[in-house]
């Protein structure tokens, strides 16, 4: 009967974990290395925001992820999953900011390929109505 108790336990204690962790990630500057070994790293949200910008519908006021690349990368891509009208707003180091958009033809997917600097890149995930959607935001190194 004792042995019962703790097999309750043990997926809630799991649970609780994986839960704050992924809490803790979404809110911190996550440093990020080439030859990251979770590959593809992914992050999960909601979208949109109170803030309207010009370009990328609404916002969160703070980003939803903040990145520090400790060095350059060769390749790097951002993928952004999401239902609704979805975007993507980059804000890189030096203060170029690049907005993305989900289109008819990807099906709420945006993909960001290519050379990245090292540096701060500040990330939200918008909405262009300005609804809360769930996302999931991945990073790869892997070019396919």
């Amino acid at each position: 009967m004792k042995g019962q108790k703790y097999w309750i336990l043990i997926p809630s204690i799991i649970a609780l974990i994986f839960s704050s962790t992924g809490a803790a990630l979404s809110g911190s500057v996550i440093a990020l290395n080439p030859g990251f070994k979770e590959d593809p790293m992914t992050f999960s949200g909601k979208s949109g925001g109170t803030k309207q910008t010009p370009d990328c519908g609404k916002v969160a006021a703070t980003p939803n992820h903040q990145i520090k690349m400790t060095q350059d990368f060769q390749y790097l891509r951002f993928s952004l999953q999401s239902s609704g009208n979805p975007t993507l707003l980059i804000q890189e180091p030096g203060g170029k900011r690049t907005c993305l958009s989900a289109d008819s033809f990807s099906e709420g997917n945006i993909e960001s390929p290519g050379y990245w600097k090292q540096g701060l890149y500040s990330i939200y995930v918008g909405d262009r109505a300005g609804k809360a959607n769930q996302y999931t935001l991945s990073l790869t190194q892997k070019n396919n």
